[in-house]
Parts: structure tokens; sequence; C-alpha cells
């Protein structure tokens, strides 16, 4: 009996010591495992937080697009609006050109028996120009009209009446010489009184319309020549006669249209 009882305390030792071993393997195992848990805890943790980021980014980016597209479309519809002005615009400009050319080629047809050195037709500015020598109006130094000046004024009106859609302006100019009598000032006061008289020809002795007509005095300060010598001031001695767009009709060519902000 007696030897029975030791070899079943030395199996207890044996026994307890294996239990120690195994649970200190266990417990190193456990300790992997948790430490492997708390790893991968903090990868998901990482992923959830870089997932949501991109998910912020896309958001923004979205954002970022719909509002670049949205611009991006009302710059092209300005660009449309715009080059529909700019053909529209070029398309009048045409017209205007063309019918410039048959404008001239009216009034020089009309003026065929007149001297081209007392009666020139030209485009100046966009605008048909009609300069008139002095000599072929009045006499020197007079706002009267002559006799010849009726057989000038009738074939231009002629032209004139055929195109109630334009403007004119009767424009009279000077050379520098001055001028001082009972009825004239100077050079403005004659410049002015002439033009007045062509107008006042044109609207009572050949019926254009008063509203198409414009007078206006030059005096000597606009020179198509040197006043230096007789010729020269002699071609600067005149009536131009401008026949152009009306200038309501003439601004609203010129108007762009509204664009989107």
């Amino acid at each position: 009996m007696k030897n029975s009882g030791i070899i079943v305390f030395l199996f207890l030792i044996l026994f307890s010591a294996c239990n120690k071993g195994k649970i200190k393997e266990l417990e190193k195992e456990l300790k992997f495992k948790t430490d492997k848990v708390t790893e991968l805890e903090e990868q998901v943790d990482y992923l959830k937080s870089t997932n949501s980021s991109l998910l912020d980014r896309m958001s923004d980016l979205s954002i970022v697009s719909k509002t670049g597209a949205e611009s991006i479309k009302k710059s092209l519809e300005n660009m449309t609006q715009q080059y529909g002005y700019i053909q529209d615009l070029t398309s009048k400009i045409q017209s205007k050109d063309s019918l410039n050319l048959a404008l001239v080629m009216n009034l020089k047809r009309s003026l065929t028996d007149i001297d081209d050195d007392d009666v020139q037709v030209e485009i100046r500015g966009g605008k048909v120009h009609v300069s008139i020598s002095d000599k072929m109006l009045f006499r020197s130094g007079s706002a009267t009209l002559n006799t010849e000046a009726k057989r000038v004024l009738d074939k231009i009106a002629n032209v004139l009446n055929d195109h109630y859609e334009l403007d004119v302006m009767v424009e009279g100019h000077t050379d520098n010489q001055p001028i001082n009598t009972s009825c004239i000032a100077d050079n403005w006061d004659l410049s002015a009184k002439r033009a007045t008289s062509v107008v006042r020809s044109l609207q009572d002795d050949y019926y254009v319309d008063p509203e198409r007509l414009i007078a206006a005095g030059r005096s000597e300060f606009i020179p198509r020549a040197d006043n230096n010598t007789a010729e020269g001031r002699s071609t600067n001695r005149r009536t131009e006669i401008v026949i152009m767009p009306k200038l309501d009709q003439f601004f609203k060519l010129l108007e762009s249209p509204e664009v989107a902000d």
C-alpha cells in the first residue's frame, strides 16, 4: 500500500507539470490569436475610414462634374447665341454694302450729264456721299440756291425717294477764308445756312420726307484739300449729301444679344 501511494503521488506531480506546459502553450496561442484579432479589427477600421473618404470624394467629384457640365452648357449656349448674332450682323452689313453699291450706281446713272468734277459720288465709312461743288448750288458767299441747283437736286431727290428707308444728312462745308456780311456772320453760319437751304428744297420742291432729313454746318474744319491753293479752296467749298441707314436702325443693328451669367 505504501508503494502504491508513492506511485500515485508521482503521477499527480507529472500530470500537474504536463498541465502547466499545456496551459502555457494555450495561453501563448490565445495571446497570438487575440493579437491577430486586434490587428484585423484595426485593418477593418482603416478600410472603413478609407472607404468613407473615397465615398466623400466621389460625391465631391460628382458635384464638381455637375457644376462644370452646367457651366460648359451655358458657355456653349452663349457662344451659339453670339455666333448667331455675328452671322446676322455680317449678313446685315453685306446687305447694306450691296444697297450702297446699288445706290451709287443709281445716282451715277442719274447724274451722267453732269460733270464729274462738280458732283462726285462715293462710299466712305459705310455711307454714300454725294459731294456737290458750291458753284453748282450757290453764288459766292450766298446761301440762296441758284437755278442750276434745281437740276442737280431734282436728280438726286428722285433716287432718295426710291430709298425711303434711308436717312439723308446734308453737310455744308467752306474753305478757310473768313466771311462777315450783313447776312452771314462767319463760315459756321454760311455752312449751316447752305445745308438748311438744300434740306428745305428737298422737302418743299421734291417731297423728300422731312423726318429723314438732317442739316449740318461743318464750316472749314473738315477740308478735303489744301486751303493754301485756289484749287484746294474750291474743292473744300462743297455741299455733301450723306445717305445712311436710319439712326435707330443703325443702333439696333449694333446691339448684341443678352448672354447668360
